[in-house]
C-alpha cells in the first residue's frame, strides 16, 4: 500500500459539478475521521448523527425534502409527479471500525449529486419525468454495531420486522431505538413507494482494477451463510487447573476458526470464502479459562451446491470440536441468502450507458452484501461498481481514484435519468 491509498480528493483538477462533488466528498470524509486516513462512524454513533445532519442540510439546500422512516432510513425526496412512485438511489453512510472512506459513503454522495444534476436539468428544460426521485441513506448496512447487516433495507423490504430491529442491542446493551433517538434519526412514516432502485459502490476487490474496467454492471450476488455460534465451557484457573480437566471455550472457538479455514482450503482457490470476523470472550481475564465465547462465522460462494457442501463439512466438525475441547457449541443465530440475479434489463442499461460514455465496462458479481441485494427482490435494480485500488476495503487505506468516482457519478446520473423517465418500463412489465 503506497501513499495513494490515503490520498485526499483533489477538486482542483476537475471543474463544475465534478469539482463540487469531490469537495463535498472531502467534507464527508471529515466526519469520524481517524488518524490513519479512514473513518469510524458506526450506525447510531455521534459521528453517524453528525454526517446525517450534514446530509440533511446538503439535500435541503438542493431542493429536496428530508424525511426519516421508522428504522432510521434517511430519504431526500423530490416530488415532481404527485402520487407517482419514486426511483430510489443511494447507499449507506455508516462504517466499520477503523474503516475506509469510500465504502457506502461514495454511493450516498454520488446519489445526491446525480439527483441535483437531474433536478436542475429538468427545471431548465421544463420537463417532468415519469417518476419522482429519492436519495436514500440506509441505516446500519454494515452491521458492525447492530446485527444483522443491511438492517435498514431489510426492514424497508419486509425481510426483518421493525420491532425486532428496534429492539436489537449493541454489545453495550443500547437498543437501536435509543441510538436512533440520540441521533435524531427516527421518523414516524414509512419510506417512499419505490418503482426502481439504483446504487453505486466501490468493488472492494481487485478484479476490475486488474482487468482495466471502469464500470462494473453487477449481474448477481454470491450466496452467503452467516452464523452466530456460542461455545460454552467452564470457568477455571489458568494456573492451577490441570489440562485434562479444562473445558476451555476459547480453545473450542479457536478450533472452529481453524475448521472454517480448513473447509475453504478443500476447494479450489477463489470459489469459497470463509471467515470469522468477531470473537467475544468471557470473562476475558488473563488468569481465567474462558467459559463462553461468541463468534460470527460466514461462508460465501457463487455456487449454492458447493456452499451447501461446505456448510455440511463445517457442521460435521462441530461434534468433533466439542469432544476434543470438552465444550458445547450452540448456534444462536443465522442470516443466509442465495445467489440471485439482478434484473437483466438493468444490467444491459448500465452497459449501454457506460459504453455511451466510452468507458470500459464488464459484468461482475458482488461477493459482499449490499442494500441493493435486498431491493432487487422487490423492484428492478441497477447496481454499479467502480474499481478499488489493490482491492483494499474495510481498511483505512481503502482508495478509489478521483477519476473513477467521477466517471461512476456520470454513469449513475445517466442510469437514474433513464429510470426516472421510464426507459425500463416496457422491459420490466
Amino acid at each position: 500500500m503506497g501513499n495513494e491509498a490515503v490520498a485526499t480528493p483533489n477538486p482542483s483538477t476537475f471543474e463544475g459539478r465534478d469539482a463540487a462533488f469531490l469537495q463535498d466528498f472531502a467534507t464527508l470524509c471529515t466526519f469520524g475521521a481517524t488518524p490513519g486516513g479512514g473513518v469510524e462512524r458506526q450506525a447510531g454513533s455521534p459521528a453517524d448523527g453528525e454526517q446525517r445532519a450534514w446530509l440533511t442540510r446538503l439535500l435541503t439546500d438542493g431542493g429536496f425534502t428530508v424525511r426519516f422512516d421508522r428504522i432510521g432510513n434517511q430519504f431526500g425526496l423530490l416530488e415532481l409527479v404527485p402520487g407517482a412512485p419514486y426511483v430510489l438511489v443511494g447507499s449507506h453512510l455508516d462504517s466499520q471500525p477503523s474503516a475506509g472512506r469510500y465504502d457506502g459513503a461514495y454511493g450516498v454522495l454520488a446519489a445526491a449529486h446525480a439527483a441535483f444534476a437531474l433536478a436542475e436539468e429538468w427545471r431548465a428544460a421544463g420537463d417532468t419525468p415519469r417518476y419522482n426521485l429519492a436519495v436514500v441513506n440506509w441505516f446500519n448496512e454494515e452491521g458492525a454495531r447492530f446485527k444483522p447487516s443491511m438492517m435498514g433495507s431489510s426492514v424497508f423490504t419486509g425481510r426483518l420486522p421493525l420491532e425486532d430491529a428496534l429492539a436489537t442491542e449493541d454489545p453495550s446493551g443500547i437498543p437501536v431505538r435509543d441510538a436512533l433517538a440520540a441521533t435524531a434519526s427516527q421518523g414516524t412514516l414509512d419510506g417512499p413507494d419505490p418503482a426502481y432502485y439504483a446504487e453505486i459502490h466501490i468493488e472492494q476487490g481487485r478484479g476490475m482494477e486488474r482487468d482495466g474496467v471502469t464500470i462494473g454492471a453487477v449481474a448477481s450476488n454470491w450466496a452467503a451463510n452467516k452464523y452466530e455460534f456460542v461455545v460454552h465451557g467452564e470457568q477455571s484457573h489458568t494456573g492451577s487447573t490441570i489440562m485434562a480437566d479444562r473445558q476451555d471455550a476459547l480453545l473450542g472457538a479457536s478450533l472452529l476458526v481453524v475448521a472454517a479455514r480448513d473447509v475453504a482450503d478443500r476447494f479450489p482457490d477463489g470459489v469459497l470464502h470463509t471467515s470469522v470476523g468477531q470473537l467475544d470472550v468471557y470473562p476475558n481475564s488473563p488468569v481465567v479459562v474462558a467459559s463462553r465465547v461468541t463468534l460470527l462465522l460466514d461462508l460465501r460462494s457463487a455456487d449454492e451446491e458447493l456452499l451447501a457442501e461446505a456448510d455440511r463439512a463445517l457442521h460435521e466438525q462441530l461434534p468433533v470440536i466439542e469432544e476434543r475441547a470438552r465444550v458445547r457449541i450452540e448456534k444462536t443465530g443465522s442470516h443466509c441468502w442465495g445467489v440471485t440475479p439482478y434484473q437483466l434489463e438493468g444490467v444491459e442499461l448500465a452497459e449501454k450507458l457506460a459504453a455511451n460514455r466510452g468507458l470500459k465496462h464488464a459484468r461482475v458479481k458482488t461477493l459482499a452484501g449490499h442494500d441493493s441485494t435486498n431491493m432487487k427482490d422487490i423492484v428492478p435494480t441497477v447496481m454499479l461498481f467502480v474499481p478499488s485500488v489493490d482491492g483494499i476495503s474495510h481498511n483505512e487505506h481503502e482508495y478509489t481514484t478521483d477519476q473513477d468516482i467521477v466517471d461512476g457519478l456520470h454513469v449513475l446520473t445517466d442510469v437514474v435519468r433513464a429510470l426516472c423517465v421510464g426507459e425500463l418500463d416496457r422491459s420490466a412489465a
